[in-house]
C-alpha cells in the first residue's frame, strides 16, 4: 500500500497506543472500563427497548448478533496475535453486556 500521510498517521498512532497500554495498570484499567461500559450499554438497551413492547424481539436479535459476532472474532484468532489486547477489551465489553442482561432478567423475575 502507498505510504501516505494518513497511513503514516494511523500507524504512528497505533504504535503509540500500544506502547501506552503496555503498562499493566493501564491495561487493567482499560479492561475494567470496557467491562463497565458493557454493563451500561446492556442496561440502557434493555430499558429503552423494554419501554415499547414492539422492539423487544428486534433488539434481542441485534444484541444476539453482536454478541455472537464478537465471540467469533475473539475466539477464531491466533493465540499469539499482536492485537490480543484489543480483542480482550472487546471480549470484556461482551461479558459486561451479557452480565447486565442477566441482571435485568433477574430484576424482572423477582
Amino acid at each position: 500500500m502507498q505510504q501516505t500521510r494518513l497511513n503514516t498517521l494511523f500507524s504512528v498512532a497505533g504504535t503509540r497506543l500500544s506502547l501506552f497500554f503496555g503498562n499493566p495498570w493501564r491495561r487493567v484499567s482499560l479492561l475494567t472500563i470496557s467491562l463497565l461500559f458493557g454493563i451500561f450499554i446492556g442496561s440502557a438497551v434493555s430499558t429503552t427497548a423494554g419501554q415499547d413492547a414492539e422492539w423487544d424481539v428486534s433488539v434481542a436479535a441485534i444484541v444476539l448478533l453482536v454478541v455472537e459476532t464478537i465471540s467469533v472474532v475473539v475466539y477464531r484468532r491466533r493465540r499469539y496475535d499482536p492485537a490480543t489486547f484489543w480483542f480482550n477489551t472487546l471480549n470484556a465489553f461482551k461479558i459486561g453486556l451479557i452480565y447486565s442482561l442477566f441482571l435485568e432478567a433477574f430484576k424482572l423475575g423477582s
